[in-house]
């Protein structure tokens, strides 16, 4: 592995680690505030605390480079950016779901080339680098490789997804409800979970009709390395699309021709 990304994965690792300590605190404690953002999705004041976090450790070493994070927006004009999640899966922190994770990707000139995916609460980690395999475990030490599946039949296929209402408010209901009808099996584990399971090989697809740039960042080099293929709806490789379609990679044209051809009639 070239020496720079060793030393990002490592410190990705760390600053999960710090994360990790705090979020679960929170959790268990479910001593935060919550507060409806603008765009009425949920917000905590340990979803800042762990930007902060985050941003902090960043600033002492790596003063180069710049940051994108959900809370805090977008800091220096660095190729070399970090784009964070503190807590993906927010609404499932707030009800005491241990579904939720910290998210950490590192992209260079627009290249997704580092991303952690940590849930403390699960027990569980996934990371990548660039041309060196996706693996999950406890810590780099203790660790095993992960590969995406070898279904080729949409009929054979598993798909996860979050919810139904986004295919709904963006005119695709139709074309997801096309796609789940297709598939042997559909289960809404829904947030990263659903592409670290495509990551694993448990699940086959997962996709999402509405996603900001920090949602998916880490998930891009995990899938992609585990064997798998990750991009917008429109076939942009990659999180800078504004949604997402994760496969096994043998399905993954056709599951996007169906979404993209029984579309809603009366969508705006």
């Amino acid at each position: 592995m070239a020496t720079s990304y060793v030393d990002d994965l490592r410190l990705a690792h760390y600053l999960a680690a710090q994360v990790d300590n705090y979020t679960s605190a929170q959790f268990k404690a479910h001593d935060f505030s919550v507060e409806t953002k603008p765009d009425f999705t949920l917000v905590t004041e340990a979803d800042r605390t762990a930007e902060k976090i985050i941003r902090e450790q960043l600033r002492r070493v790596r003063p180069g480079d710049s940051i994108v994070g959900e809370e805090f927006g977008t800091t220096g004009t660095s190729a070399r950016q970090w784009i964070i999640d503190p807590i993906d899966g927010t609404n499932n922190f707030v009800r005491g779901v241990p579904v939720w994770a910290t998210l950490i990707g590192l992209a260079i000139e627009g290249e997704m080339v580092v991303g952690v995916v940590s849930a403390p609460e699960l027990q569980r980690r996934w990371w990548a680098a660039k041309g060196h395999g996706a693996f999950t475990g406890r810590s780099m030490s203790q660790a095993r490789q992960i590969h995406v599946s070898d279904v080729g039949a949409l009929s054979d296929a598993s798909l996860s997804y979050s919810s139904l209402h986004g295919w709904a408010e963006q005119g695709r209901l139709r074309s997801f409800l096309t796609l789940s009808e297709s598939c042997w099996r559909t289960r809404a584990y829904g947030d990263f979970w659903s592409y670290m399971l495509v990551a694993e090989g448990a699940v086959d697809i997962a996709c999402e009709p509405e996603l900001a740039l920090y949602d998916m960042a880490a998930l891009v080099p995990i899938v992609t390395e585990a064997g798998g293929t990750f991009t917008s709806l429109d076939g942009e490789p990659g999180p800078f699309g504004g949604n997402a379609v994760a496969t096994n990679g043998r399905l993954h044209e056709e599951v996007r021709s169906l979404l993209a051809n029984a579309s809603d009639p009366h969508a705006s």
